[in-house]
């Protein structure tokens, strides 16, 4: 899935004018960025013909922290140059963190003792400290 010039020149207008020393064109990036959710590969992944994934990444955060990669997908979508469907989605335990209070569990409410103490019955445990030495 890769934008040619002539697709790139109708969705031009969603993309930031660059400026500057750049090293890469937008639409080197924009196919980099399509290539990495179409495969869904690492960034150190990327195919050395894209150039540096760093700047890449870079410039990619970028346009998604202004809102210019929500407007060119939108873009792209209206014009029909590239249909996204997503197929699965995939979550890691280890990056979501979710408070204990978010997952539905009872909160920890404290023992209310009748004043009867038969009718709470036994303890369960009793924890008797030991003495190792003799004074």
């Amino acid at each position: 899935m890769e934008i040619t010039e002539a697709q790139y020149q109708q969705i031009e207008s969603c993309l930031p004018r660059q400026r500057g020393n750049a090293s890469l064109s937008n639409l080197q990036v924009l196919n980099a960025i399509l290539y990495v959710a179409e495969h869904g590969c690492k960034w150190r992944g990327l195919p050395k013909r894209f150039g540096n994934w760093h700047t890449i990444y870079t410039r990619m955060n970028r346009w998604s922290r202004s809102g210019v990669l929500d407007r060119l997908f939108e873009q792209l979508q209206h014009a029909q140059l590239i249909r996204i469907r997503i197929e699965a989605v995939s979550l890691d335990s280890t990056i979501v963190k979710v408070h204990p209070d978010g997952t539905g569990a009872l909160k920890k409410t404290a023992r209310k003792l009748s004043a009867n103490r038969a009718e709470d019955g036994a303890p369960r445990f009793i924890w008797l400290p030991r003495m190792l030495e003799r004074p």
